[in-house]
Formats: C-alpha cells, sequence, structure tokens
C-alpha cells in the first residue's frame, strides 16, 4: 500500500515541476514591452506606430526640430540606431517644437514605468532639460521634465503615477519630446532617444 501511494504521488509532484516551468517565462514576458528601439533604422516603431519631428509653426524657419537616425545606439549594437533630434527654438516668436511618436492605443495597464535612454550631444550642445508628455486617446497631455542630461547615455524610468493626466492607461496614443524657450538652454543643440519602453518595476 505504501508503493502505492508514492506511485500516485510522483507524477502529481512531476505535474507541478512542469506546470511551474511552463508558467515562468509568461510571468517575465510582462516585465517590459519595447515600444521602439529604432534598430531598422526607419519607421515604424516596433508596435507599427508613426514618429518624426514637429513644429508649432512649420512657417516659422526660426525654429523647429530636425529628426534623423543616428548609428550610436543606447545599448552598443554596432547595427543598432537611435533617433537624433536637432532642436531650434533660438526665436524672435514664442517657440516649441520636438519629436513624436504614436503607440497605436497600446494597453499599458499590464505596467507601471515608461522607460527610455536619452543623451546629449557634448560637440554641438544640448539642453540638460526637456519636457516629455505621454497622451491618452483624449489627447490630454501629461507632461514630465527631465532633467540632468547629460553627454552619456543614461536610463530614466518614470512611475506612471507621475502621468497626472492620464486617465485611461488601457489605451496610450502618443510619446512627445517637446523643446521649448523656457526649459531649454542652450536654445539650440542635439538630443539623441532610444529604447523607449514600457517596464513592470
Amino acid at each position: 500500500m505504501k508503493m502505492f501511494k508514492f506511485a500516485i504521488a510522483l507524477p502529481l509532484v512531476c505535474l507541478m515541476v512542469l506546470g511551474f516551468g511552463v508558467s515562468l517565462p509568461n510571468a517575465f514576458a510582462a516585465d517590459e514591452l519595447v515600444i521602439a528601439d529604432f534598430d531598422t533604422g526607419d519607421k515604424p516603431n516596433n508596435i507599427g506606430g508613426d514618429f518624426g519631428g514637429w513644429d508649432k509653426d512649420p512657417n516659422d524657419d526660426t525654429q523647429g526640430t530636425v529628426m534623423s537616425f543616428a548609428t550610436d545606439d543606447a545599448k552598443g549594437d554596432p547595427a543598432g540606431y537611435s533617433i537624433r533630434l536637432d532642436y531650434d527654438v533660438d526665436s524672435p516668436n514664442p517657440a516649441y517644437n520636438g519629436f513624436w511618436m504614436k503607440m497605436n492605443g497600446e494597453d499599458a495597464t499590464p505596467y507601471n514605468t515608461l522607460c527610455f535612454y536619452i543623451k546629449g550631444d557634448g560637440k554641438i550642445g544640448y539642453t540638460k532639460r526637456v519636457k516629455l508628455e505621454l497622451k491618452d486617446m483624449s489627447g490630454k497631455a501629461s507632461p514630465y521634465i527631465v532633467s540632468d542630461i547629460t553627454e552619456q547615455w543614461q536610463k530614466v524610468c518614470i512611475p506612471f503615477e507621475k502621468f497626472r493626466r492620464i486617465e485611461n492607461w488601457s489605451s496610450l496614443n502618443e510619446f512627445v519630446v517637446v523643446f521649448d524657450d523656457i526649459n531649454s538652454n542652450p536654445k539650440t543643440g542635439t538630443i539623441y532617444i532610444d529604447q523607449v519602453s514600457l517596464a513592470n518595476q
């Protein structure tokens, strides 16, 4: 009888171990969703969203942001790319411009943090502060100021709770970088962005 009980118990233990082994990758799969690594050197982003530079007034040639792909990858991948943003808010007119990227209604509820890499160009010059905006499908901008930007790649992770105007995390619309004549000093320069992701931290 004791041998019979052992024979029954053994498969149960094996099933438990196998079940744990199967569920483990699923638990880790939700830790991060890469929205854009830019490694194709082309559009769209990793979730099919478009992106580009934007200007407050495209007809005002004294201000603007020009977006391009740079071979300077935040993770050191020799085949990878980042986004280069050459900004100019040195204008006699009120000036703001930057970079936009569609998030295609992505459901962010499994996550709690927005992460990305950023750095400035030491040779050209760069602002140490930029405004970041996140939008849900209502289109309302929820701003956050990123400061202490340096010439070295650094990972910035912002808890969702900092974006207080987001009402619906189940459907995100847009990620926006803003250069303006208040926060941007110097008023012309170059910033690099890479590896935009949603994380569960």
